[in-house]
């Protein structure tokens, strides 16, 4: 008997998170955390998807209704109006500034100092907003009506953007039946610090010249991006919150023990004893340091291994009893490989990784844009013959998680204006002060959750 759309996205939805969650399933789960190939599929230029909304949806649900063996579908999360509200400085986009066809691309540069980890760490909010947003908003260094307008503008493309994704994800599921891979995101600490703000370079050199100021930073970081993947993330918790890791493969065992570790590993307890999980790419080799995550709690992290891919079979000697598993299939393979090889490969995965469960079958983090057709529906065909575990069983949605505690309180850490200091300049309250503090102090937390957008 045919599914309807609602029975099709909940067995589908069933099946991802109790893969995650390392419980049987019917089959192991072809659930890629980003498909970039589901554009190009579609025919629509690289442009149009990060600047035509309709459009993208549109090649999506293709990509839904020709795949529907597909259990999750993210793609891309850029929608570039908004970046050129500002004039970005930190990327460079197809059809803009770059070929219509292009890659996006990440222009890096020291846009914060080595000598200004004082100023961080003494107010976040007015390091941001006085040092680190003018050097990356081009706009900024314009007259004061115009910088003005331009943050106007920023904060309603971002209500958009909000807009946008939640119509996209509304409409694949409710047209297609299809879940989503993560709902929010946030970044390590050491991360946030080292991608936009510090660049590869002068992050790790304030490993060796700048230690303390640069460890004293990152716990101020860490209760910023719990709260910003908490306020990003999907109020129902069906779906895990997305965090891409960067520096790890190229730090030695005891630099990231010392400086990446201590503060991502509080990070993510902040999230889980929030009630959610977390889908974490392990960007580059990550072999030396993902016996980590040992420390956490069972099934409460799907880890997406990436290249080499034949990191997929050590993973699952070393961790994969303990975390749920996603990847095995190298992006060359997707874009030079034959459907033959393809299949080989999907078995071998499929007897090497899913006994005993927590095994989702994936690229290396993500399907290439260029990725031959025939090999993807090789994939998806040789799972759909060597990857079942028992067709009886019937996935169905897990319950929501506990909320063990909520998003960790910063004080005055986290606003620019706290309440106090308004209260002053009100020259006294006469009314009930609570219900002008409650907004004034709620509104004021997401304009400084706004200011982390720019450090992704």
């Amino acid at each position: 008997m045919e599914l309807t759309t609602e029975q099709l996205f909940e067995e589908r939805l069933g099946r991802y998170q109790r893969a995650i969650a390392l419980e049987p399933v019917d089959r192991v789960p072809i659930a890629v955390g980003s498909n970039t190939f589901a554009e190009t599929y579609g025919g629509i230029t690289k442009q149009e998807v990060v600047y035509d909304p309709a459009k993208w949806l549109s090649s999506e649900i293709k990509f839904c209704r020709d795949f529907p063996e597909v259990d999750v579908l993210r793609n891309n999360r850029f929608w570039v109006p908004l970046y050129d509200a500002v004039d970005l400085k930190t990327y460079k986009f197809p059809g803009r500034n770059l070929p219509l066809d292009g890659a996006l691309q990440f222009v890096e540069d020291e846009y914060m100092r080595a000598d200004e980890y004082d100023d961080f760490i003494a107010s976040p909010a007015r390091y941001m907003m006085e040092k680190f947003l003018p050097r990356i908003f081009g706009e900024m260094g314009q007259d004061p009506a115009r910088s003005h307008f331009a943050f106007l503008k920023a904060g309603l493309a971002q209500a958009k953007l909000g807009e946008v994704m939640r119509n996209r994800s509304i409409q694949l599921q409710t047209q297609c039946g299809m879940p989503q891979p993560a709902t929010g995101a946030f970044l390590a600490p050491l991360d946030a610090l080292g991608d936009v703000m510090r660049g590869m370079v002068g992050i790790l050199k304030d490993t060796r010249r700048n230690p303390d100021k640069l460890l004293e930073a990152c716990e101020i970081m860490t209760p910023i991006m719990i709260r910003f993947a908490l306020a990003t993330a999907d109020p129902f918790r069906r779906y895990p919150i997305f965090v891409p890791t960067h520096k790890p493969t190229f730090m030695s065992p005891k630099q990231f023990d010392t400086f990446y570790w201590p503060s991502f590993k509080k990070t993510l307890l902040g999230v889980i004893e929030a009630g959610h999980k977390v889908r974490c790419y392990l960007e580059g080799d990550w072999s030396a340091h993902w016996h980590h995550f040992l420390e956490l709690p069972k099934g409460s992290i799907l880890l997406d291994i990436d290249d080499p891919a034949d990191n997929i079979f050590k993973a699952k000697k070393e961790i994969g009893h303990h975390m749920c598993l996603a990847g095995g299939i190298a992006s060359t393979q997707f874009i030079l490989g034959t459907p033959e090889e393809m299949d080989a490969r999907v078995k071998r995965l499929c007897e090497e990784c899913m006994p005993g469960g927590g095994y989702i079958l994936s690229g290396s983090c993500y399907i290439p844009s260029n990725t031959k057709p025939e090999n993807y529906k090789a994939m998806v065909d040789a799972a759909m013959k060597y990857g079942w575990y028992d067709r009886n069983l019937k996935p169905k949605p897990m319950e929501p998680l506990p909320v063990l505690k909520g998003a960790p309180e910063m004080g005055d850490k986290g606003m620019l204006t706290p309440w106090s200091v308004k209260k002053a300049e009100f020259g006294g309250i006469p009314g009930d002060e609570q219900l002008i503090q409650k907004p004034w102090e709620s509104i004021e937390d997401m304009a400084f959750t706004w200011l982390w957008n720019w450090v992704f």
